[in-house]
């Protein structure tokens, strides 16, 4: 096996070599990129439309439409062809928070911090209710509390604590981090492992999935005021997550609350020890079921060359997020820096040989359904690897959505052949710190349903600020946690390998067409 990948890293390395006497980059264009991407930004401007006045984007949400409607707009605004909203498919019901205040009355006044589980009621109103600890380890055990919850506020107990972490929250690459990706070799493909349904893993989930859908309609049929639920967190970071289905034939679950680990352990705390806490709470939240469809924003600047202008090369990151904040890391950041790389190259008058196209996806949180809608409908299956006539003129796919940190460099998702092309263009923005390319995957985010259909596509690697620690999902993803100079620099990157892949002569290299993903049982 070391001989094996021996061969392929000097493979590799001897391809390099020849591609990199070969690629050559326009560096006046370049300058013009660098001088409109870096001197005359809009990608801030573009991050307040979508987050402050947008708000909260949640899949099907009237916030997501929002944001979807002024970056249409916008791109008209700016020049762009084919602006408009795609359809990609059934999503389901969409959801917003309307309304949402929780306190402790007693034994003294404390607002605390708390955020409705999307896709879960309100409480129709204000309540007032001593909180009841539940303790039930299996349907059973839920007969004692029969005829004792109605419009009563529970919280569940728990063996979680607050881990605190030692290590800062903000931290970038180190240029050590940046070798080791570099250095990384080619891996062979795994086989996908046999499914055994029988497994005591899917024995265990199969009994919490028993247990919790269970545990959720007898607090439907008890008539529960509202539940407390422990959100992941420290110190007033809340992690947001869905208390319910957002299909339009889901059952009804009770209101419930992600509760910040703070002043759900003081709660807790005190009810274990028998001291009384009675809260009051008023959740309105509102389904909107007028449209179940979800939508892509996509735009272009057509090709201009008579032999390549049917092939494109695409930008995009997914324009919805959770409902805690307004998304700003996750992904409104993404979404900015490609609306601005467009821009750019549309204020600089590019005149492209290949069409450029920027597509900004609906519903990545809940499975990249946006994305691999939209995959299905233009290029492929990925479940039989039937392919679409569009899937051949489809030259690369672009991504960006790990927060607001610089660019660095890329993954390659193991398309080794694209390192010594992408090695070229990252060479004039090492000033900016950007240089790294690694042969890794990376994985989470909407490339991969490119990647699923044999599509060349990549995501950049970027510096992660304080994504994991504080704003992914959380409370605190707001316009504030925006690095505005990072941005830019993110921005004048993609814009400069948009301009270089549509006037490549060659197409990006691709992989060996992945083998048929038939679904599982």
């Amino acid at each position: 096996m070391k001989l094996k990948l021996l061969y392929t890293a000097l493979a590799v390395t001897g391809l390099a070599g020849s591609a990199l006497a070969q690629e050559t980059v326009d560096q006046a264009a370049v300058a013009k990129i660098r001088e409109e991407g870096l001197n005359h930004s809009k990608v801030m401007e573009t991050a307040f439309y979508l987050t402050d006045v947008s708000g909260p984007r949640l899949a099907n949400s009237p916030g997501l439409k929002r944001a979807q409607a002024w970056a249409v707009n916008q791109l008209k605004t700016w020049g762009m062809a084919n602006a408009k909203l795609e359809p990609w498919g059934k999503f389901g019901k969409g959801w917003e928070v309307q309304k949402n205040y929780a306190a402790i009355t007693v034994p003294y006044y404390h607002a605390i911090i708390a955020i409705p589980k999307a896709w879960t009621p309100g409480t129709n109103g204000p309540i007032k209710s001593e909180v009841v600890l539940l303790k039930a380890d299996s349907v059973a055990e839920l007969d004692k509390y029969k005829g004792k919850l109605a419009g009563k506020i529970v919280i569940f107990d728990t063996k979680n604590t607050l881990k605190r972490s030692d290590k800062p929250d903000l931290a970038r690459y180190t240029d050590e981090q940046l070798a080791q990706m570099a250095a990384a070799t080619p891996q062979p493909a795994g086989e996908r492992r046999a499914f055994d349904p029988n497994s005591p893993q899917m024995a265990a989930r199969r009994k919490a999935m028993v247990m919790r859908a269970a545990m959720s309609k007898f607090l439907v049929d008890e008539k529960v005021g509202l539940i407390l639920a422990q959100g992941r967190g420290t110190d007033g970071t809340t992690f947001t997550t869905n208390g319910a289905s957002f299909a339009d034939t889901a059952k009804a679950v009770a209101p419930e609350l992600e509760t910040s680990g703070e002043d759900f352990l003081r709660i807790l705390r005190l009810v274990k020890a028998g001291q009384k806490v009675e809260m009051e709470a008023d959740i309105k939240t509102q389904f909107i079921t007028d449209d179940l469809q979800g939508y892509n924003v996509v735009a272009e600047i057509p090709g201009t060359d008579k032999k390549l202008k049917d092939q494109v090369v695409t930008i995009g990151g997914h324009l919805d997020s959770w409902h805690g904040a307004t998304g700003a890391t996750d992904n409104a950041a993404g979404s900015a820096v490609m609306l601005e790389a467009m821009r750019i190259l549309k204020t600089i008058g590019f005149k492209p040989k290949r069409t450029i196209r920027i597509a900004l996806w609906s519903s990545e949180e809940q499975g990249l359904f946006g994305s691999r809608g939209y995959v299905a409908a233009h290029f492929g299956n990925p479940a039989t690897m039937e392919l679409k006539p569009e899937q051949a003129k489809l030259d690369a796919y672009y991504n960006l959505d790990n927060g607001t940190g610089k660019i660095r460099g890329i993954y390659l998702q193991g398309d080794s052949a694209a390192g010594p092309i992408f090695q070229t263009w990252l060479n004039p923005f090492k000033d900016l710190g950007a240089g790294t390319v690694t042969v890794g995957n990376t994985g989470g985010t909407d490339h991969l349903s490119f990647d699923a259909v044999g599509l060349p596509g990549f995501q950049f690697i970027q510096d992660s600020m304080d994504y994991g620690t504080r704003t992914h999902h959380s409370n605190q993803d707001t316009y504030d946690r925006l690095s505005e100079d990072d941005l830019k620099q993110a921005a004048t990157i993609v814009a400069s390998f948009v301009y270089n892949t549509s006037e490549r002569k060659e197409m990006i290299p691709r992989k060996e067409l992945p083998k048929a993903q038939p679904a599982r049982n």
